[in-house]
């Protein structure tokens, strides 16, 4: 298990890097962007009436990333919410090295194309600083969820962060992962 090397990191390593070095003119391979960390979060705003339904999200964002998702707690009071700092309301997980890779070779390939009427993700998620973010608006998308012992239908949001400068570097990386941008 030690000299395994995810898919998606081979085809980075020995194409995608090559042809974005090449295309973008870049005078070191220092400078060709790579995928640092892909964050993996869901909100919980009626976890604060059921705390089972957290536990449950956890479980899920778990079993779909393979890392152990850790509670997020409010930063500020919101009264209209009945909001208070400190309250659990969602769930996250950060992603790095090869269980990222992985997560985005299921999410690209199988996971995506499970989605009802799919026909490509906006490329509006941008930032503007090279990294990327899309909403999923249910978990049940992914093929390790176990559909009959859902709680609830959350969403999710999926921010991947990248070393490119420019939204057009970035977004030329992820189309070299063959993200499915609408076109």
């Amino acid at each position: 298990m030690d000299n395994y090397v995810p898919r998606l990191k081979k085809v980075y390593k020995e194409t995608i890097a090559p042809e974005l070095f090449k295309e973008l003119g870049y005078t070191s391979v220092m400078q060709v962007p790579a995928i640092k960390k892909v964050v993996v979060s869901m909100g919980i705003g009626e976890a604060l009436t059921n705390k089972k339904l957290l536990d449950a999200a956890v479980a899920d964002i778990s079993q779909i990333t393979g890392q152990h998702a850790v509670k997020t707690r409010a930063r500020k009071s919101i009264a209209n919410f009945k909001l208070r700092e400190g309250n659990e309301v969602g769930v996250m997980v950060t992603l790095r090295g090869n269980i990222m890779y992985e997560f985005l070779d299921r999410l690209i390939n199988v996971a995506l194309p499970r989605v009802k009427d799919f026909r490509g993700i906006k490329a509006t998620g941008f930032d503007g600083h090279g990294n990327f973010s899309l909403g999923i608006t249910e978990q049940i998308i992914f093929p390790e969820i176990d559909f009959d012992k859902i709680t609830k239908i959350a969403g999710m949001n999926i921010s991947i962060v990248t070393s490119a400068r420019t939204d057009a570097e970035a977004k030329a990386l992820l189309t070299k992962f063959n993200m499915p941008f609408r076109k």
